[in-house]
């Protein structure tokens, strides 16, 4: 099921198009009808359509088609279909742009293809313009793209922090784009042009985190044939980034301590005590004020990587990003396997947008690098997404045109079109997502023709 439209019809009285509004409407589509060209014109500025569909006939009392400019001026996405006679014939103005013409008589079937695909057309005009707005205002730090006024300040901080010499602790939930924070701090750093390396504290036990971190000499452990320099030798002059810093062990907790308060390190099995200079960024999903308190993580640890606290908002407090980065990660994903998709409809963006995304980004980049690999058209179908998003009952607002101008009965029913379509026409989903009763959603239903 496609997304429900904003139909602007100018019909002719004396010819009304009653079977065509009837399957519209049927089909959850918002209508508006007028009767004239300046009631069309009114109705484009208060409210811009997706479609409209006219009645030549209208036109012809001595202005012709001269109308159609002025409404592609004020309704710039709208796709607009010509219903016309053999009688009818004006001249079509210059520069005037039209989606198609339907000759009376026409077939029923042939009608509803024109205009369902005059829709498609609209919806996705609408969604593109979306998008284009939405770059237009997007700030953008060292490969981070936002909207969100959240991630809008977490950037300023950021780059704030970046110049400082503060400790910087990046939080944040798994996916949330933790390394790459901490990426941008180094290269906007007077460090930029020195080592940056990063180590994932989770998963390694304290005997090798010792000696990833801080190096061993020839046979401190079996094993160790040589002597070998550990990650805060290697960055000497430069930035160390200690991401899932919450799961490291205690008693390595006391020698990242000693390090970072006199910046000297000792290589596991040595006596002699090495100086380094070595600005240390550190990430963990874990609470980390909670393992304090709990005796989990040390507090003298904790006040020294607290100087510069960043917290990096999930992808689901910062919804209106999703667009912009599904579209950043279509390119860069088409780029690396040598695809022609270039877009994605209006329908599997919005499913997209509602989506929870546990994963955060690191999750919707992977989603969309697998659904251009496997698309087979240059546009992102509700086809491509993964059964686990088709399936989903999340619900959020997205896309949706403004409603200004509209009544609050015609906001009711364009917003339970709307849900409807987003259940695949699950009446027991779409009154859980409204949150009524399923005995007053029939009751809608019934009212504004949406059956």
């Amino acid at each position: 099921m496609s997304e429900a439209a904003f139909i602007l019809i100018i019909e002719d009285e004396a010819r009304p198009i009653g079977p065509v509004l009837d399957d519209l409407r049927a089909a959850g589509h918002l209508c508006r009808v007028v009767s004239s060209n300046a009631d069309a014109l009114e109705s484009a500025r208060a409210q811009r359509p997706d479609v409209i569909l006219a009645d030549v006939a209208v036109s012809v009392d001595g202005e012709g088609l001269n109308w159609v400019p002025e409404l592609n001026r004020l309704a710039p996405d709208a796709e607009i279909v010509l219903i016309r006679s053999e009688s009818d014939s004006p001249e079509m103005p210059e520069g005037a742009r039209v989606f198609g013409v339907i000759e009376r008589p026409a077939e029923s079937a042939k009608m509803r293809d024109l205009i369902e695909q005059a829709v498609v057309a609209g919806l996705q005009n609408r969604h593109r313009r979306a998008l284009r707005e939405q770059a237009d205002k997007r700030i953008e730090f060292d490969g981070i793209i936002t909207i969100n006024d959240k991630m809008v300040r977490v950037l300023r901080k950021l780059e704030r922090a970046a110049e400082s010499k503060l400790t910087v602790l990046i939080l944040g939930e798994s996916g949330t784009g933790k390394e790459l924070a901490a990426q941008a701090v180094h290269r906007h750093s007077p460090r930029c042009d020195r080592p940056y390396r990063a180590i994932n504290c989770a998963g390694l036990n304290e005997n090798l985190l010792e000696s990833e971190l801080f190096g061993h000499v020839k046979g401190a452990f079996t094993g160790a044939i040589s002597d070998r320099k550990g990650l805060f030798e290697v960055v000497d002059g430069g930035t160390l980034f200690l991401d899932e810093v919450g799961d490291m062990p205690l008693p390595m907790q006391a020698k990242l301590l000693r390090t970072l308060e006199g910046g000297e390190i000792l290589p596991v099995g040595s006596n002699d005590i090495r100086k380094v200079d070595v600005r240390v960024v550190a990430a963990t999903r874990q609470d980390v004020r909670g393992m304090v308190e709990s005796g989990e993580f040390r507090d003298d640890l904790f006040y020294r990587l607290n100087q510069a606290v960043i917290r990096i908002p999930p992808l689901r407090e910062r919804r209106e990003d999703i667009p912009l980065l599904i579209d950043h990660f279509i390119q860069e994903a088409a780029a690396k396997h040598g695809k022609k998709v270039e877009s994605i409809t209006p329908e599997a963006g919005r499913k997209l947008a509602a989506f929870g995304w546990p994963g955060n980004v690191r999750e919707l980049r992977s989603t969309i690098e697998a659904m251009v690999v496997y698309a087979e058209s240059d546009a992102l179908t509700f086809d491509d997404l993964p059964e686990n998003i088709r399936g989903s009952t999340d619900l959020a607002v997205a896309g949706f045109p403004t409603t200004a101008g509209l009544t609050m009965e015609q906001m009711e029913k364009f917003h339970i079109a709307n849900t409807l379509k987003l259940t695949s026409g699950n009446r027991e989903k779409t009154a859980k997502m409204l949150g009524t009763g399923a005995r007053t959603l029939y009751r809608k239903l019934k009212e504004y023709d949406l059956q």
